[in-house]
Formats: structure tokens, sequence, C-alpha cells
């Protein structure tokens, strides 16, 4: 029988049987699947296919939050503490870790990779996931056209021959703007630090909101104005693995200045009050594993902190620097607030 005309007939005798009155059983209702929220900053990428393993693994549908800059997500995740927004947050590094754990929205971790030994080191409850170095990037070809050398020293930034050449992030809106502000400080001292601000301010400096801001809006290598620009070690080695010409070099160059160099770890918590408690542990493990340990390398251009994790083969363009500088963790709690207002007094006002 043609499988049309049984569909017809089967259709015909169902809605007989429903006019007679004869009861049909219910359909049961499938439970929803558990949704686990993961607060990230947005710059956030984890290969699609390990995403998709987790959800598998851990029988939920992960639902990605990507809020801005680090600063702002750990704003908007201290504003929503009374009624969390995730149950798990990535990207709140070690500039930001004092404020986050003054306002108690992190919760302890009963996740295997808390007990482990990273190459790199955060305070309890975060749990170290990658590692990079901010450090001022500039345009080569920039330089190479208009005969000038790249800056030597943080002095050298506030000289006229590099009048309106530097972009910033604001410190309060943007983690790498903020480590490199606290590199300064560490360096050069509070006074004479804010003293260095106010010559670069002088000298035209423009702060822009965030890192994608600055870097693909400001840089003189995006089609913007500005060839000197706070980014990371590793953007150079960005930039010639995405490169669509071949190039036997990167079109960029980090600075390794003293007083301009800082070591941003980023890690992953639970968020406390958040739900799926289970699902969040087991989040903050897969951030630490082989896997995501190897794919994030050439996705968000970071170092893994796992130790015995190899590193991408594109990181031979980006060598660790030799130094970095960074204030105590307990004075950056009880002085960076103060510090941020007075870099937006000096900068901004």
């Amino acid at each position: 029988m043609p499988h049309g005309i049984f569909s017809k007939l089967k259709t015909a005798a169902v809605a007989t049987l429903l006019g007679a009155g004869v009861a049909t059983a219910p359909i049961a209702a499938q439970p929803a699947t558990p949704e686990l929220r993961v607060l990230t900053h947005s710059a956030f990428v984890v290969p699609k296919p390990l995403l998709k393993q987790f959800e598998k693994e851990n029988g939920v549908k992960l639902r990605i939050v990507k809020a801005g800059d680090a600063g702002e997500m750990l704003n908007k995740l201290i504003l929503t503490k009374a009624n969390p927004i995730a149950d798990v947050v990535f990207g709140i590094d070690n500039a930001l870790a004092p404020k986050a754990l003054a306002a108690d929205v992190l919760d302890s971790t009963g996740a295997a990779a808390a007990g482990r030994e990273p190459l790199a080191d955060l305070p309890a409850p975060l749990v170290p996931v990658d590692y990079g170095y901010v450090t001022l990037n500039v345009d080569k070809a920039w330089f190479a056209k208009k005969g000038l050398a790249p800056p030597a020293s943080l002095e050298d930034l506030t000289q006229s021959a590099y009048a309106k050449l530097l972009v910033v992030q604001n410190p309060a809106t943007s983690s790498p703007g903020y480590a490199f502000l606290l590199s300064t400080i560490a360096t050069l001292g509070e006074d004479k630090a804010f003293e260095f601000w106010g010559k670069l301010r002088a000298n035209g400096v423009k702060v822009s909101k965030g890192w994608t801001e600055a870097y693909y809006t400001d840089f003189s290598r995006n089609g913007g104005k500005y060839p000197i620009v706070v980014s990371y070690a590793s953007s150079p080695a960005a930039e010639l693995f995405y490169s669509k010409t071949k190039l036997s070099e990167p079109p960029t160059a980090s600075l390794s200045l003293a007083g301009a160099v800082f070591r941003q770890v980023e890690g992953v918590a639970v968020v406390k009050g958040g739900k799926q408690r289970a699902a969040a542990d087991k989040f903050v493990d897969f951030m630490r594993s082989g896997p995501v340990q190897a794919g994030l390398q050439t996705e968000m251009w970071m170092f893994p902190a796992e130790a015995g994790v190899a590193k991408s083969d594109a990181f031979r363009f980006a060598p660790e620097p030799a130094a970095f500088s960074a204030p105590a963790d307990a004075d950056i709690a009880a002085k960076g607030a103060d510090w941020l207002a007075r870099w937006t007094k000096v900068v901004l006002k």
C-alpha cells in the first residue's frame, strides 16, 4: 500500500476513535536539560568540539555569557551578587583577584584540578587556567616608514617624538589596562608613576574602553592612528598565525620595557550562590584538562597553566619576557581602588 494512502487511513481511524470518546494516553513531557551559566570576558574562546563534549559528558547545556573586558565582567558579577547571573566564572586575573575576594562572590570548589601545582598561581578559590604577559606592542611597518625607533623606555613615551602614538585601555574597565597601570606603579613608585601618567596625558595618550577597541580599532596595524598599543607578548605570534599573506616574521613586536610588563594569570571559579554546583565543579576541571590547555593557546593566545602541557609551535614567536613587575597582592587589595580613582583624575579629568 502506498505510504501516502496508509497515512490518510491511519489519520482517519484516529479521528474516528477520538470522536467516539476513546481516551488516549498523555505524552510524557521530556525533562529540560540543565543549563550551566558560564560568565567570561569577551576574549574567551574554547574549541567548540570540546564544549560539545563537555555538554554530552555532563548532561548540561552551556550558556556562555560574554560580559566585555574582564574588569567589566567582574563589576557585573559583583552588582548581581544577590541574584547571580552565572554558576561559574572564567577570566578573573591576579590583578582583579583582590577585588573579587573582597566582594565575596566566589565559592570554594571541590574540583580535582584545584589540588594540582600550576605553573602560575592565583589565590583560592580561583584555579589558574592560563597566563600571559601584558606588554607594549608596536606596528613595525609604521615605525620603519617614519624612520623612528620604537620607544626604549617608559620615559621615551613622554617625549615629543612619541606624541599621540600610544593607545592604552581604561584600567577601571580593562584587565590589561589595569595590569599596565600596576606595572608602572610597581617600577616607578606610586607618586612617580602618576607623574608619568600625567606626562602621558600631556603627550596625547589615547584611552580606549577595552583591549578589543584599542587593538582592533585604534592600533595602526588594524587601520587606527596609534602605532603603540598595550597588548600581550603573544600578540605578534597571533598576528603571524592569522595573517592572510605568507609572512616569515610577525608584522608587530612586543617591547619588554622595564615597568611595562605584567604577568597576567587568569583563573576559573565557582560563583557563590550559583546553580548547578556539581557541573560548575566539573567545568573547573574541564578548563584545566589537557585538550583545553592545548586548544586555548591558539584561541586566546595565553600560555597553559597546567604543567606538562606542550606549547604550540606558534609560540616560537612569543618568547616569555625575562622580567615583569607588579605590586604586592596586599597593596593591590588595599590601594587598588584609590589608584584607579587617582588615575582617572590624572588622565581623564
